[in-house]
């Protein structure tokens, strides 16, 4: 038999030795031997997630067994660290998306909403891009890239077929693209939308219990421009700039028209899912109180007998278990229900581990008091500019999320910031909210997010294709993150 390569097993070697030999020689002052110990294993954690040595679930692990042995956090408050509301915001907003796949409805609002924009080159590719913005806004950005590539490919063949003689090829690369930035930017808008937004809330919630929380409307209202503004840029850019299109390349609507009359009239199921998925995004956003300047729109959640009970999680499960309710038909004429029991086994729980992990690990820079520690070195901080600050902070994000997981990137230094906002006494969210954006924002690798590599293992990219509008859409991203953040909080 083969053996494996070992390069994995030194790895895991060798992030275990640096971290206790970290512990060994870091001294934090006397009283501070469990922010010692949090920090060791916050190192030992990061250098697992970003080498993928072991599996990022598996990793996330780690506080349960580490904090209790060395006396850190006891094992009862870490592993409560694992299961909140987040959390099931996460199952719920799963559930509904697995429900949206069975049923094809994803697909459906993607080719609608093509079919209604696309008639050139440049309509056909913001055609793409709304479909790929949107859906992503509600489904993961993952399942969203891999619903969309096999119709974006079936027009590219088209179009090569019946312009032999025109270069398409970037018409193709600007496609491909055009989809998978879409996925990400489109997953900014909403508290679901990606896995850092809601390793965001739940952060936000440890470090500042007493703050108000963002809501599923006020999050909208933050980010939505963000998303917009980024989409019109990358259209422009790739579409105008670098990967400019003959004008003599014609587009047939045909094909997405086909794909519209094969999908044929909405199906039993899918008005069930439609009519969930409706409610849903309704009930998040007007759970609370919308301030629109001018006058005050209630929430519905002040109708119950204690709003404050009441959150994102708590909607979310409700409609998802409706789906487990609501009686269709299914397509051998029997009778079912829109979801059954397999749809559990659907939700990433290795996400949801690696989330609890996080959280877990965000739980003891608080309660090992190292957050404090962290925040009070970055007191000369406060002499530096705010927008400068704010920029740095979004780039560094950003690139460091070229190579590293988004999740694992803002498990880690959304904590940090938190602290670094108390020691500078600002807004936490001028901090908070652009490292949260920032890491949905990288674009020029195709191991940077899953979108990108789903695209580029269509063969029509090269790695330089995908690299110089993505080195030049994160410095804008950035930009454009500081200048709204700023806009909203200082």
């Amino acid at each position: 038999m083969k053996k494996a390569f070992p390069g994995k097993q030194v790895t895991i070697i060798l992030s275990i030795v640096f971290s206790v030999v970290v512990y060994l020689f870091l001294d934090l002052g006397a009283g501070n031997e469990k922010a010692e110990i949090v920090a060791a294993a916050a190192l030992l954690m990061a250098l697992l997630w970003i080498t993928e040595s072991i599996p990022l679930a598996a990793t996330s692990l780690l506080p349960l067994v580490v904090f209790p042995l060395t006396g850190a956090v006891s094992a009862k408050s870490i592993s409560q660290a694992y299961v909140n509301s987040t959390i099931f915001l996460f199952v719920g907003g799963f559930i509904i998306a697995v429900a949206m796949e069975k049923w094809k409805l994803h697909k459906r609002i993607a080719v609608n909403i093509i079919y209604l924009l696309g008639n050139s080159p440049g309509k056909i590719i913001l055609g793409f891009m709304t479909a790929s913005a949107f859906i992503s806004m509600w489904i993961s950005n993952t399942a969203t890239a891999v619903m969309l590539l096999p119709i974006g490919l079936s027009v590219i063949k088209k179009v090569e077929e019946e312009n032999q003689n025109k270069n398409v090829k970037n018409f193709s690369i600007t496609l491909m693209l055009a989809i998978a930035y879409s996925c990400s930017i489109g997953g900014l808008a909403t508290p679901i939308g990606t896995p850092p937004n809601l390793v965001f809330q739940r952060v936000f919630k440890i470090n500042f219990p007493n703050y108000e929380q963002i809501t599923f409307a006020g999050w909208m209202a933050l980010a939505l421009p963000i998303t917009i503004i980024l989409l019109a840029f990358v259209w422009f850019l790739l579409n105008k700039i670098i990967y400019r299109t003959p004008s003599e390349i014609n587009i047939d609507r045909q094909i997405i028209k086909k794909e519209k009359l094969e999908l044929g009239k909405l199906k039993s199921g899918e008005k069930s899912v439609l009519f969930v998925f409706i409610a849903t995004s309704l009930l998040w956003i007007f759970r609370s109180d919308i301030n629109t300047g001018l006058f005050v729109i209630p929430g519905w959640s002040n109708l119950m007998p204690a709003s404050d009970f009441i959150d994102d999680g708590t909607v979310a499960i409700t409609t998802a278990l409706l789906l487990f309710m609501i009686p269709v038909k299914n397509s051998n004429g029997g009778t079912g229900f829109v979801l059954e029991s397999d749809a559990i086994n659907k939700i990433p729980w290795d996400i949801v581990l690696l989330f609890g992990g996080g959280f877990a690990l965000a739980y003891g820079f608080v309660d090992s008091g190292l957050s404090e520690l962290i925040g009070k070195q970055f007191v000369s901080l406060k002499e530096l500019n705010p927008f400068y600050l704010i920029l740095s902070i979004c780039l560094i994000v950003t690139f460091l999320t070229e190579l590293t997981s988004n999740t694992a990137t803002a498990q880690i230094l959304l904590p940090i910031l938190a602290s670094l906002s108390l020691e500078l006494n600002i807004n936490p969210m001028l901090l908070m909210a652009p490292a949260t954006f920032s890491a949905s924002c990288a674009f020029m690798l195709p191991v940077a997010t899953p979108p990108n590599a789903i695209v580029f293992g269509s063969r029509k990219l090269r790695i330089k294709n995908m690299a110089l509008p993505g080195v030049i859409i994160n410095f804008t991203g950035a930009a454009v993150i500081t200048i709204i953040v700023m806009m909203n909080f200082l």
